[in-house]
């Protein structure tokens, strides 16, 4: 019996130096979970049920068991990095093979694909071309490289000051070749639906105390700012005050502006849009802009791609915009030591892990995400050296016990 009890201690404590070594071996691996060896007693059973004085035959591994404990967070410069900060797992794909992993060192591949260092697809919701993200099941995650559209511009707002100060200029009418003729001009960027850039040039005339008038231009020429005006030019009448009272002899209100397609000069179609002039103050200080708002913009390449810790991913574009291009979902497990590894820092399901449960990152049980940064190795490096110490001094305790028992059988062997 000492020698299978002394050979099952060798056979423990050498399973044992094999998942210490594998853990060390692993200390510097991105989502790595450290394993340990759960070891059990072995006795001979017999027919009629054991003795009270029964010796056990040793020990056996009853299982290698990973620890799925989370690891520290540390930051990268790689901007689709991206770490799970508590409970889940990123879903990968290839070649319709479902793995899943803590590893989310991930990059873009030659087609758009978000992919890790074995070009395994990561999965999750794609979003339509209005930025809203389509549930169901999950699907590659493809980054469309393709421009984003232009809008149009539809609303603009501007709030500015006129100098109650000025001296009136009476019946000349705005040249913008002159600037005898006006006492104030500013400009802003409209869009047509090409997403062709416009400048809008708006001059205030002051007419008498409390009287403006505003001309707009377009590329050199007038626009319809003020319809049913002959002359497309417009007035602004204030309180004594100094706050806006009428517009274009009406109440204050936005403006319909209408910008010709033969001035937009681009093959787009009429730009029509409301202009807010209703913040307009004359107070007796110089004029000036203070607000300025429009919705339109130009036609953009994507610039840069982010994660939100929902797992939403942004497409930055050099248009200024940010749109949604899909959104990555994580899965947790009942039992995740039930999975199976199988190298590359993945696993799969199994029927010991039950079936995976999915989710946006953040709800349920499952953990946000943090994109920039992964999550290192849980292997606690000191514990695993102090280990390795216990596992070694083992081996030798076994091998004593062995060497012990040939000793005694030596002496059994040499009576005469």
């Amino acid at each position: 019996m000492g020698f299978q009890q002394g050979l099952s201690g060798l056979n423990g404590a050498s399973s044992s130096l094999d998942a210490i070594g594998n853990n060390i071996a692993n200390t510097s691996t991105v989502g790595f979970k450290a394993s340990n060896n759960y070891f059990a007693d072995v006795y001979a059973t017999s027919l009629y049920g054991g003795s009270g004085l029964q010796v056990g035959i040793g020990a056996k591994v009853a299982d290698v068991v990973q620890q799925f404990t989370q690891g520290n967070i540390s930051v990268t410069d790689n901007p689709l990095d991206v770490a799970i900060s508590g409970e889940g797992f990123f879903r990968m794909s290839q070649d319709g093979v479902i793995s899943y992993t803590r590893n989310g060192q991930f990059h873009l591949d030659s087609t758009g694909y978000i992919v890790n260092s074995a070009n395994m697809r990561l999965t999750g919701y794609v979003a339509d071309a209005s930025g809203n993200i389509i549930g169901g099941a999950p699907t590659d995650l493809l980054i469309s490289l393709a421009p984003s559209p232009p809008k149009v511009t539809e609303d603009a707002s501007l709030e500015a000051n006129l100098d109650s100060s000025e001296t009136a200029i009476a019946a000349t009418a705005i040249d913008p070749a002159d600037a005898d003729t006006y006492h104030f001009s500013t400009s802003f960027t409209v869009y047509d639906e090409a997403g062709n850039d416009h400048g809008f040039v708006l001059y205030f005339q002051k007419t008498a105390d409390n009287a403006w008038n505003v001309d707009a231009y377009v590329n050199g020429d007038q626009v319809d700012m003020f319809p049913g005006n002959a002359s497309n030019t417009g007035t602004l009448d204030f309180t004594t005050a100094g706050v806006m009272d009428d517009i274009n002899g009406a109440a204050a209100a936005a403006v319909s502006v209408t910008v010709p397609a033969a001035t937009l000069g681009t093959g787009a179609a009429d730009l029509v849009f409301d202009l807010d002039l209703t913040e307009f103050t004359q107070y007796g200080s110089s004029s000036g802009v203070s607000a300025l708002s429009q919705d339109g913009y130009a036609s953009g390449r994507i610039a840069g791609v982010s994660v939100d810790r929902e797992g939403v991913i942004l497409g930055s574009y050099t248009n200024g915009q940010t749109r949604t291009l899909g959104q990555i979902i994580t899965y947790s497990f009942l039992n995740p030591q039930g999975l199976q590894p199988v190298g590359n820092n993945q696993w799969f399901e199994t029927s010991e892990s039950g079936q995976p449960v999915s989710g946006s990152p953040g709800s349920g049980v499952l953990g946000y995400v943090q994109a920039g940064a992964v999550e290192e190795s849980n292997v606690d490096l000191t514990a695993e050296l102090v280990n390795l110490i216990v596992a070694q001094r083992m081996y030798q305790a076994n091998a004593q016990t062995i060497r012990a028992q040939d000793q005694i059988l030596q002496t059994l062997v040499n009576l005469r």
